[in-house]
């Protein structure tokens, strides 16, 4: 999986002076999400490893630079699948408007979003 270049953590992170993005920390096991919950931020995973799991089964791990969740903040459904800290891990979780504006200023950010659809669909069809 593509991870989120340098510049786009400074963006995040509010190297500029605007904070883009709310930081979160989560325990070993902890659930990020569920099946279900509100698809209401896209998470790029700052330290730590993260499991992605759908009907029981890991379908994704995702390290640091990594995101996940971007489906939801796309088409405003459900998670459609489960999100857990396999160990402490913290997550930048970027809302609607965040998102918005990111796509805005940095057209790259929203590249960078289609190719790791992309590249998990691409995934889940060899599968």
């Amino acid at each position: 999986m593509k991870n989120v270049s340098s510049w786009l953590l400074q963006k995040l992170l509010g190297s500029e002076g605007h904070q883009h993005a709310t930081i979160c920390e989560f325990a070993p096991g902890q659930s990020i999400f569920q099946v279900g919950d509100p698809g209401d931020y896209l998470a790029v995973l700052l330290s730590g490893s993260v499991e992605i799991r759908k009907r029981g089964s890991v379908i994704l791990v995702v390290e640091p630079g990594g995101m996940f969740g971007e489906m939801g903040i796309i088409d405003g459904q459900t998670r459609s699948a489960d999100a857990n800290a396999r160990s402490h891990c913290r997550i930048a979780q970027v809302r609607e408007g965040q998102f918005v504006a990111l796509m805005e200023a940095t057209p790259h950010f929203g590249l960078a979003v289609m190719r790791i659809l992309t590249e998990r669909l691409r995934h889940n069809n060899d599968t």
